[in-house]
């Protein structure tokens, strides 16, 4: 049995062998850990699918390896044919000539390969070898749809290479020719012509990024909505209680009450916890909350996830967000902490900046982009007032969200900063 990478989920189609904890001629069980592999967010171990003896580990540390590459072989128990020979006999099915010293079968691509539709599906199977027919029902082929040419038409092993031949012609029938599809093919500059230039390899994080940025744009129709809030009063118990959530080995950052205002407004507009199922096209509501903490770290953007946040107190939340950021600057993040989230925040705030244009993490429908708050002249009951002002950016996908409930939403955000009180902020 031939064992290879699964989807690894997330957009995460690659990654880098880490570690190897197996070697060749132990037994192993189902669901023991093969490998860990990097994929650019997280370390993912890789677990065995069936139990066997490793026969062949065909990697190394350092290789990298995509979605579907081998990764070792095992021994089954009871298995009357390794998979090497497997692999052998299925490898007789490509249509291409055999060399050998009995009569040369020819396959062209024409069209006069009898199809089921032209001869209609009988109610018997036809004769053929028990070989042919295990070679059949493993590739999924009906027997029936197959013209054979042996006597009383027994359908041979050349039989089965002309049907596959036939639908590959099909298959290329269907698909534009060159001609008609323009492909920007990417140009390599020479920019050292005009002065000193220094070159690095893009990371494997990097790599990973600007992929899911590319593909989050080009499938998704984003817009943004912009908003400012008065934090001025949500300031000031920050600093009243942030000494108690130090006494706790925790810190009372501004990204809490974040949390707590985009809970009351994802209750209240629960499409933008959602997501668009592409391939049925239903909208999938979610009845849960785990947001996407956007953390910057040295090698490039990670996201992990705090899940439950609705159910979770301001001191839990603080110690969460302490913990994944952590996590996330060691690299220490697995693909269950970056997996399943509803909607993702990206705090600037301690940065610097103010109004600026998530991307959205598909397949989240929406994300919330925070700014740095400043101190700003503001209209309060006819004075003009010192205000904190924080800027806020939401971007969403057009194709679930109307700039209306946009709108709409942006604003009950707003309204749930000024509803947050000193009981829930306070520790008993």
């Amino acid at each position: 049995m031939e064992i290879k990478l699964p989807n690894l989920g997330e957009g995460a189609d690659s990654g880098v062998v880490v570690s190897i904890l197996v070697k060749e001629g132990d037994n192993i069980t189902t669901g023991q850990s093969l490998i860990e592999i990097e994929t650019g967010k997280a370390i993912a171990s890789i677990p065995a699918e069936k139990s066997g003896k490793v026969e062949k580990i065909l990697v190394k540390v350092g290789d990298k390896i995509s979605v579907g590459n081998k990764i070792m072989i095992l021994e089954m128990p009871g298995e009357p044919q390794t998979a090497s020979a497997q692999k052998h006999t299925i490898q007789q099915l490509a249509p291409t000539p055999q060399p050998t010293t009995s009569k040369k079968i020819e396959i062209q691509e024409s069209d006069e390969y009898e199809t089921a539709d032209e001869q209609g599906l009988s109610s018997y199977t036809p004769a053929a070898a028990p070989s042919i027919r295990r070679i059949a029902r493993e590739l999924g082929i009906d027997l029936r749809q197959v013209k054979g040419t042996g006597p009383g038409g027994r359908i041979q092993i050349s039989d089965l290479r002309a049907y596959i031949s036939n639908l590959q012609r099909l298959a290329k029938q269907a698909v534009k020719k060159p001609s008609e599809v323009t492909v920007v093919q990417p140009v390599s500059i020479d920019f050292a012509q005009w002065g000193p230039v220094t070159k690095r390899p893009m990371s494997q994080l990097r790599l990973t990024i600007a992929k899911r940025m590319l593909e989050s744009v080009n499938t998704i129709p984003q817009v943004t909505q912009f908003d400012e809030v008065d934090i001025t009063a949500l300031d000031g118990l920050r600093k009243k209680f942030a000494p108690q959530y130090e006494e706790k080995g925790a810190r009372l950052t501004f990204t809490v009450f974040v949390l707590k205002a985009l809970i009351s407004a994802l209750q209240k507009h629960p499409i933008f916890n959602s997501s668009l199922d592409e391939a049925t096209n239903e909208i999938v509501l979610k009845n849960y909350y785990h947001i996407g903490i956007a953390v910057d770290t040295e090698g490039g953007l990670l996201v992990p996830v705090v899940r439950n946040v609705d159910h979770k107190s301001m001191l839990e939340l603080s110690i969460d967000l302490a913990t994944i950021a952590r996590k996330a600057r060691d690299r220490k993040l697995t693909l269950d902490d970056i997996r399943g989230g509803t909607i993702t925040v990206s705090n600037q705030g301690g940065i610097g900046g103010g109004h600026f244009t998530p991307i959205i993490n598909k397949p989240e429908a929406a994300i919330l982009g925070v700014g740095k708050s400043q101190l700003k002249p503001v209209v309060v009951n006819g004075k003009i007032e010192p205000r904190i002002i924080l800027p806020l950016a939401v971007s969403y996908d057009h194709r679930l969200i109307d700039g209306g409930e946009a709108a709409r939403f942006i604003t009950d955000l707003c309204k749930a900063f000024s509803e947050i009180t000193e009981n829930q902020i306070k520790l008993s």
